[in-house]
């Protein structure tokens, strides 16, 4: 079964470029974000980990750890982070998982389950391993993005998802369509219109049912 919105992440011990680690442990008591690829040396997924690299500064700023997952084993990864460095002009510091056995691609659902590679595989063969999870620091997923192998991600947007993730979180709030930092609110149902003013100091009542506010700086 595919992994569902506040599902408990499975708690796989995976290989990477920088050695081996529990994925719970990994993640400690930060947020992560995990992007996979399917296969090294591929155009798109170049500038993907580029553009991830330039984002290092925003990721630590949230308190978010990224971990990138490809099929191939380790030393592709390590000689394949040099053009990702060239291309993006920054830094790959994150670990890329060697998913050489697809433990990680079909424990999270990107492949059928009996799904196999052949021993000199294309990226056609694995192009199904193209999704973004967000995890919690409570280990369960709470968003996911499934894209095909032409169109390269915006991770933009993954950033901007994950600062309206934190936000509702950290706000006990929801978040409008087109939301940034900064902007208003969504008031949720449960609060009473009293409750609502007396924490935010006025809402912007549209319907009975939406309520917008400002959050406090």
């Amino acid at each position: 079964m595919a992994l569902r919105i506040n599902d408990t992440i499975p708690n796989l011990t995976v290989e990477t470029d920088q050695g081996s680690f529990a994925l719970h442990d990994w993640i400690g008591d930060n947020w992560a974000i995990l992007f996979s690829h399917p296969k090294d040396f591929t155009p798109v997924c170049t500038t993907e980990f580029g553009a991830v690299a330039q984002l290092a500064d925003e990721w630590e700023k949230r308190g978010t750890k990224v971990l990138g997952i490809s099929v191939d084993g380790v030393e592709e990864h390590v000689k394949w982070k040099g053009d990702i460095e060239s291309v993006g002009g920054a830094k790959a510091g994150f670990p890329i998982v060697a998913d050489t056995d697809l433990q990680v691609s079909k424990a999270f659902d990107m492949l059928q389950a009996d799904y196999y590679l052949s021993d000199n595989p294309t990226p056609a063969d694995s192009q199904t391993v193209r999704t973004v999870f967000i995890v919690g620091p409570d280990k369960q997923l709470k968003l996911s993005m499934t894209y095909p192998m032409n169109v390269g991600r915006n991770f933009a947007e993954v950033l901007r998802a994950l600062d309206a993730l934190q936000t509702a979180a950290r706000e006990t709030v929801a978040t409008p369509a087109n939301w940034t930092p900064g902007g208003d609110v969504v008031v949720p149902l449960s609060v009473s219109d009293e409750d609502a003013i007396a924490k935010y100091g006025e809402i912007d009542k549209k319907l009975p049912y939406l309520r917008m506010a400002k959050l406090s700086a």
